[in-house]
């Protein structure tokens, strides 16, 4: 079966004076389905997702979004797709219905208010639909956004970190929001930090390091990539080191202290590793044990094992 691709580039580059914000930047999403967009700050996340939504002209390489080729169809490009930045960009003195129905006449929607309508019940915006948009909440405003960005129903929806700052309730609403329209056929690009996020909503996930792709799959294909995390309790911190120094040999990795528990964890690069095998290790090397566990592997672990950086690095290019 041949897959039909709403994304695709090859060899994306763009640069900002000296630094090179993308370097070869290859993409392959398939049409109706999620791809999460994932990688430490300044690894050219967002950068990408200007350049896919046309907002930036890319210095090499090409692509097509949506069925057109980014540069030479750019209007068309635009005409098929939605976005929702990290920035809301409703206005604040219009009600919510009236910011969706200027959205709706600016972009020609048949039926203004219908649509507008239409967008404020599907995300539980119908009550307060008169009210001014200042009045609402964080995430009444993102969803507000987000209905927005659906206005002329796109083929392709880009939503760069959706939902940074929301509470868990927020955070849900718009996980079903996003569930919903990868069930209508819509494809879904989305950047977040939220590791957790890009678990539950992604059916693949593009690991993006240095302005490059890093690595792609499903995400337990990415889990399987690295071994389960393990981690050792022992009674004093005398011993920490000890421990430390058997989950060094037997991971590969460097480990992590945990100095209030006395806790010392570490993700293997081996995905064999098995539990009997720590509790040997440790004992033959003297350790003493409270507890000694292995568990599989999270999206945090793939993130830090594969990208070799850290999530709360400051940004420094896109």
């Amino acid at each position: 079966m041949t897959t039909t691709y709403a994304v695709l580039s090859e060899g994306l580059e763009k640069r900002y004076g000296d630094v090179r914000a993308l370097r070869g930047l290859d993409l392959a999403v398939a049409e109706g389905t999620v791809c999460g967009l994932l990688g430490p700050n300044g690894a050219g996340k967002t950068t990408a997702v200007r350049l896919l939504t046309t907002l930036l002209r890319p210095d090499a390489g090409s692509a097509r979004v949506a069925g057109h080729d980014l540069v030479r169809e750019a209007a068309a490009v635009r005409r098929r797709i939605g976005v929702t930045g990290q920035d809301t960009s409703v206005d604040g003195d219009l009600t919510g219905r009236q910011n969706l129905r200027l959205f709706a006449r600016l972009h020609r929607v048949p039926d203004a208010a219908g649509r507008a309508g239409e967008l404020l019940e599907r995300f539980g915006l119908a009550e307060a639909a008169d009210r001014p948009a200042s009045t609402y909440s964080g995430g009444m405003r993102r969803r507000l956004d987000l209905a927005a960005s659906l206005i002329r129903r796109p083929a392709v929806l880009f939503l760069d970190e959706p939902t940074t700052g929301l509470d868990p309730a927020s955070r849900n609403r718009i996980w079903d929001a996003v569930r919903e329209l990868k069930e209508r056929g819509t494809t879904v690009v989305l950047t977040t930090q939220y590791l957790e996020e890009a678990d539950r909503l992604a059916d693949d996930i593009a690991l993006v390091d240095r302005g490059r792709i890093a690595h792609t799959g499903s995400p337990d294909r990415l889990k399987a990539l690295v071994g389960a995390h393990a981690e050792v309790v022992v009674p004093h911190a005398e011993v920490m080191a000890r421990a430390a120094a058997v989950l060094d040999h037997l991971t590969g990795a460097e480990p992590v202290f945990d100095h209030d528990r006395c806790a010392v964890g570490a993700v293997a690069t081996d995905p064999t590793l098995t539990l009997p095998r720590l509790v040997r290790e440790l004992d033959a090397a003297g350790v003493p044990l409270l507890d000694a566990s292995l568990r599989p592997p999270t999206l945090d672990d793939v993130f830090l094992r594969l990208t070799g950086g850290s999530r709360t690095t400051k940004e420094t290019a896109a």
